[in-house]
């Protein structure tokens, strides 16, 4: 008998061995694994979402999305034609938060957005790497073209996917009012503002949204 044979007749007589209280207790071991890594993150999800066990507090002061609208719907892509929807997921080594300002003419209330969103994200002090910056406008007037360089270098354009119609998240129209879309690390758009929000309503839902993740 060769050596290979001697080594599978024992890996098969091992599993032959294992009773099914071992097979049982493996099982229950994996599913505790699975809860410690991800339930405090869905526990966490739920209860921001709904409310849970915090009935009598507003838990946001966006728009809420429910349910949250997959990234992927918006037909976005970002630098080199990548899919905007590759940027995010619990797989991935940073997955990110995002604040994305959508338009499709960019005048005086597109700018205002622009301009909140980056004083929203310098106001997070040490967590403002979690949460990434970019915008979709549809046109651009020449001189907010000639300022983005020093105003909004940090922030990346977005452009459609190639022959692609977005599909935008109930109640947002960029074609008549422009909005800041709130994607969470999973590839969701999870809330909307518009000029009726403060920056302080937007920086009070950021940092609990920040507290609350174990991921981005």
């Amino acid at each position: 008998m060769t050596t290979a044979e001697s080594m599978n007749r024992n890996n098969e007589e091992d599993n032959h061995n294992v009773s099914p209280e071992q097979v049982r207790r493996g099982r229950r071991m994996a599913l505790l694994l699975f809860a410690i890594g991800f339930g405090p993150m869905v526990l966490a999800t739920i209860m921001y979402y709904t409310g849970w066990m915090n009935p009598t507090a507003q838990s946001n002061n966006g728009v809420l999305l429910n349910p949250p609208v997959p990234v992927a719907e918006l037909q976005l892509q970002g630098a080199g034609g990548m899919p905007l929807e590759d940027r995010f997921g619990p797989e991935l080594e940073e997955p990110e938060w995002m604040m994305m300002v959508v338009a499709g003419d960019c005048e005086a209330a597109c700018e205002d957005l622009l301009y909140l969103t980056r004083q929203v994200n310098i106001a997070l002090g040490k967590n403002a790497n979690r949460v990434n910056r970019s915008a979709w406008l549809g046109n651009v007037s020449d001189d907010l073209a000639a300022r983005w360089p020093s105003e909004y270098s940090s922030m990346e354009t977005l452009e459609l996917t190639d022959g692609a119609e977005p599909s935008w998240p109930p109640g947002v129209n960029p074609d008549t009012q422009p909005r800041i879309l709130v994607v969470d690390p999973f590839g969701n758009v999870i809330m909307h503002y518009g000029s009726e929000h403060t920056g302080k309503q937007m920086l009070e839902d950021l940092k609990q949204l920040l507290k609350l993740s174990q991921i981005g």
